[in-house]
């Protein structure tokens, strides 16, 4: 009976592919920007969408639940670590950590270099650490409620923070996605991340003299006398002392060491509740409590209780819930074969370098897009263009650095993304309002397809072969040798 069914299904054609797409993109975008209604729910139904095509190409109900289920599964690691970061910044609030980090960031940061020390700080974070997720949930959420108490907006905070936490991922050894791009490339990690530093860098140093600006911009908006109210109330209702810093570094320090993530983040959340109960003379039962939910904080300012209630496992249950329906979501277009047919659409263009480097970026934006995570991304871009990067005579660090910046840089632009829907709630800013300041992302992709355009212009392709050292060096300048 199996056997007969799979001879019957089919493969879906590019109207019902893009009836399907296009639907679900009209709801995400209607019920986010119309209704006001949760883009989880455009998922929950875009899951109906896909399971009806799927039916209707023979597939049986059965397969179909379980290729979302498998993706699911696939995720679960993310699932985890999510959970511990929400607990922990639970923890590290009743604990006075972040309150105490927020607190002499006020007393010791000028609104002039504000920005650019936001970048600073988090790229060092997520180099060091190897975690974009890490790193906003430490360093950017107390960098948020800094930028807040100097009257610097939001959005634009935030912007800086996800421009810091993917600049230092994706150069990080340690990063699952450096590791994952360049394993599923066929290239090695020293050569993956040098071929990436050229345009990397150039793009950190515009998007820092951007910020510096914006800083300068607003540096005459933050009141001196609100920074005193809201210093003066993180006193009143926290016991601040040095010691706040005491956790963050360790987790960091742990987590440069290699040490698996989830169970070092949540050693974090159980520091927060010592922390509490030393610290803040808090009772046992609500420190413990502060892993799963915050109390209300009540100090009389607006900004402090909105900044300082967030957090704990219950907070971060809706993205949970994106994150799960849009990993289903992905899993069953690439059942379908909705994913497979766009891209073999996109190789059938590609001619020339400029043309593999737009599809490399394209394909693995569509993983984020529809697979709603990086992962699917970096995983997607290099085994369908791959083969076609060959046929070319392309180097594959090309391919590595396009999966990376396509996959890695866009992975925060998608609300119903797995890294769109987990920034937009650490750091309290929605993702359409962060997306015009993610400049390292745009600047890098920008970059990346106006080297290549010109590659192309010149009549040129990067060659690989067994003398790629001197072959990658002498044909394209902006990709670095590996001297490995």
């Amino acid at each position: 009976m199996d056997s007969f069914h799979k001879k019957k299904q089919q493969r879906p054609t590019l109207i019902q592919s893009f009836l399907v797409l296009g639907l679900f993109l009209l709801m995400a975008c209607s019920f986010t920007t119309v209704f006001e209604l949760p883009v989880l729910l455009a998922l929950f139904f875009g899951w109906f969408l896909v399971m009806g095509l799927g039916l209707k190409l023979g597939y049986q109900y059965r397969e179909l639940e379980e290729a979302a289920a498998f993706g699911i599964f696939e995720g679960m690691p993310a699932l985890l670590i999510l959970f511990a970061v929400g607990a922990m910044i639970g923890s590290w609030i009743a604990g006075g950590i972040v309150p105490g980090i927020i607190y002499y960031g006020l007393a010791t940061i000028h609104p002039s270099f504000f920005l650019p020390t936001t970048l600073f700080i988090c790229s060092l974070t997520a180099l060091a650490t190897g975690t974009s997720w890490g790193a906003a949930g430490t360093a950017g959420i107390a960098m948020m409620g800094i930028g807040e108490g100097l009257g610097i907006p939001s959005p634009l905070t935030a912007g800086a923070v996800l421009s810091g936490v993917y600049f230092g991922d994706k150069l990080s050894p340690l990063s699952d996605s450096v590791l994952l791009a360049s394993s599923m490339s066929g290239v090695e990690i020293r050569a993956h991340i040098k071929g990436m530093l050229p345009i990397s860098l150039t793009a950190y140093i515009i998007t820092a003299i951007l910020f510096s600006a914006s800083s300068i911009l607003y540096q005459g908006h933050g009141n001196l006398d609100q920074i005193s109210t809201i210093m003066s109330a993180l006193q009143e209702n926290f016991s601040i002392s040095p010691l706040a810093f005491l956790p963050p570094a360790l987790v960091m320090l742990l987590l440069a060491f290699r040490k698996p993530a989830f169970p070092v983040i949540s050693m974090g959340s159980f520091m927060g509740v010592l922390a509490a109960i030393l610290l803040q003379d808090s009772e046992l039962t609500p420190a413990i409590s502060s892993i799963w939910q915050l109390p209300k904080l009540n100090s009389g300012i607006a900004l402090i209780d909105t900044l300082l209630s967030r957090g704990g496992m219950l907070s971060i249950m809706p993205s949970v819930a994106m994150i799960t329906f849009g990993l289903g979501f992905g899993s069953l277009l690439v059942k379908v074969g909705i994913v497979k047919l766009l891209a073999n659409r996109l190789e059938k263009y590609v001619t020339n370098e400029a043309r593999l480097t737009g599809c490399t970026l394209l394909t693995a934006f569509l993983g984020n897009l529809l697979g709603s995570a990086m992962y699917v991304s970096l995983i997607l871009a290099p085994k369908l263009m791959a083969a076609t990067s060959d046929a070319l005579g392309a180097d594959r660090r090309l391919l590595s650095r396009n999966t990376e910046f396509g996959g890695t840089l866009t992975s925060g632009m998608v609300p119903w993304s797995d890294n769109g829907t987990f920034m937009a709630g650490i750091l309290g800013v929605s993702t359409l309002s962060y997306l015009p300041f993610m400049w390292l992302s745009w600047l890098s992709i920008i970059l990346a397809l106006g080297v290549s355009a010109v590659r192309t212009w010149q009549g040129k392709t990067t060659k690989f072969s067994e003398s790629g050292q001197i072959s990658h060096l002498t044909t394209n300048s902006l990709l670095s040798k590996d001297n490995s």
